[in-house]
């Protein structure tokens, strides 16, 4: 059974850092591409970033200079490096695999809350 479990996320002030974790298993992790979803409040689905098979990122406009995709294989989990970040960016962030060629988004994590407030 495929199992996407994310952590990491919580309260941060404006201009702070989080890294969220999303821990893989079920299926042979190294083969595929991992993204970052998020959701803000009232807000449709927003992709963030995702990670190649073989290393390379990519990160939406919003993101991009403040985040950083990761991932150890031997670990099975995929991380998001979150800096700089900014109250727009409260949202909830979900895990997704990507299928091999099409990009389709088959399975996601259940979330988690990222708050930034003062």
């Amino acid at each position: 059974e495929v199992q996407l479990v994310e952590s990491g996320g919580g309260l941060v002030q404006p201009g702070g850092s989080l890294r969220l974790s999303c821990a893989a298993s079920g299926f042979t992790f190294s083969g595929y591409r991992m993204s970052w979803v998020r959701q803000g409040p009232g807000k449709g689905l927003e992709w963030v970033s995702f990670i190649t098979r073989s290393g390379p990122t990519y990160y939406a406009d919003s993101v991009k200079g403040r985040f950083a995709i990761s991932r150890d294989i031997a670990k099975n989990t995929v991380y998001l490096q979150m800096n700089s970040l900014k109250i727009e960016d409260t949202a909830v962030y979900y895990c997704v695999r990507l299928l091999y060629p099409s990009y389709a988004m088959d399975y996601w994590g259940k979330g988690t809350l990222v708050t930034i407030s003062s």
